[in-house]
């Protein structure tokens, strides 16, 4: 009953406001204030009001989104502590966490990661050529 009172007294005060902003010939702004103090009346109208003042004052609606927040907690909890331990083999031998982890590698030539194709061998990079003429041909087309 005291929520519905003041979304009245809220809407009644943003009516007077618009009605003042109207006088002033400021018709734009005096219209978005009316819908929004409008707002609160439907609210109230609609019973959305009421519906959410009986969630918030009662306690077994509180220790519900406690356990949903305790859920939560324990669904992130539990994804994390996967994913840690999907990072690490079991039992895994010291040299080889240290290989893995990037210590212990050997420099690798470009030419052996490149992918074979069907066993011939790599085509030797070309340099690019020093032929400029396209691009000459484009910068005096516009004058540059």
């Amino acid at each position: 009953m005291l929520a519905e009172t003041i979304c009245s007294a809220v809407s009644a005060a943003g009516l007077g406001i618009a009605a003042v902003t109207a006088y002033r010939r400021r018709f734009l702004a005096a219209t978005r204030i009316a819908a929004y103090s409008l707002v609160p009346v439907a609210l109230v109208l609609t019973g959305l009001v009421e519906w959410v003042s009986g969630i918030v004052f009662k306690p077994t609606v509180w220790i519900g989104f406690g356990l949903l927040g305790v859920a939560w907690l324990l669904f992130t909890g539990a994804r994390t502590i996967e994913r840690r331990a999907l990072g690490r083999a079991p039992k895994e031998a010291p040299a080889a966490g240290a290989a893995r982890r990037g210590r212990g590698r050997e420099a690798v030539a470009p030419a052996a990661s490149a992918p074979s194709l069907g066993g011939r061998p790599a085509a030797a990079p070309t340099a690019p050529a020093d032929d400029f003429s396209d691009i000459e041909a484009i910068l005096k087309k516009h004058g540059i």
